[in-house]
């Protein structure tokens, strides 16, 4: 694989050969209204996306609180689940998504969830009833959480267009239709 640099309209864009169809960085903003939308994830349509390295995922568990807030992983992956805290947790998912309960467990223990399915998981503590997390397990190795501006970035994906999702926690997950090719920005906005 080599890196192509692309001029187009005035923006330097880093772009790669693959299996000789060139690849770019969608990059997008999250909205609602006017206001950016931090831990939205946003992800595309895309089952022929290449396997990726495998990387550790985590869920820690923190001054009673989940970090991250929202997750976005691959169906098939594994997240581990640690408690950092100084006192016990019981992590559980019942309502939607991959359902299960880790039981208690103490400081320096880390337990691990395969999402095999896709789909949203709420995350709750038994003890806690203030610690929430999101994880949104999606069937396509092109997706990403926006960040504390609303950014997001979905790293080398092929040219071509796509139907892509968004979803927000506490919102309604909105479709569309999204190209990548040279300088494309996707806006998602929830009114």
């Amino acid at each position: 694989m080599r890196p192509l640099m692309v001029a187009v309209g005035g923006v330097l864009l880093l772009a790669t050969a693959v299996r000789g169809l060139a690849t770019f960085d969608l990059q997008g903003t999250a909205r609602v209204g006017e206001r950016p939308e931090p831990n939205a994830v946003v992800w595309l349509e895309a089952s022929t996306a290449p396997a990726r390295e495998a990387r550790r995922v985590v869920l820690d568990q923190r001054n009673l609180a989940f970090s991250p807030h929202v997750l976005a992983i691959r169906v098939g992956t594994t997240v581990q689940f640690p408690n950092r805290d100084r006192v016990f947790h019981n992590v559980f998912s019942f309502r939607d998504g991959k359902r299960f309960d880790l039981g208690m467990y103490p400081v320096g223990t880390v337990k691990n969830v395969t999402f095999g399915q896709p789909g949203l998981s709420r995350i709750f503590c038994n003890i806690h009833p203030n610690m929430a997390a999101y994880v949104m397990a999606v069937d396509s190795g092109y997706f990403a959480v926006s960040d504390s501006s609303g950014r997001f970035l979905i790293e080398a994906v092929p040219s071509g267009t796509y139907v892509y999702h968004a979803w927000r926690p506490g919102g309604t997950t909105l479709s569309g239709s999204a190209t990548v090719e040279g300088d494309k920005f996707l806006e998602i906005r929830w009114q």
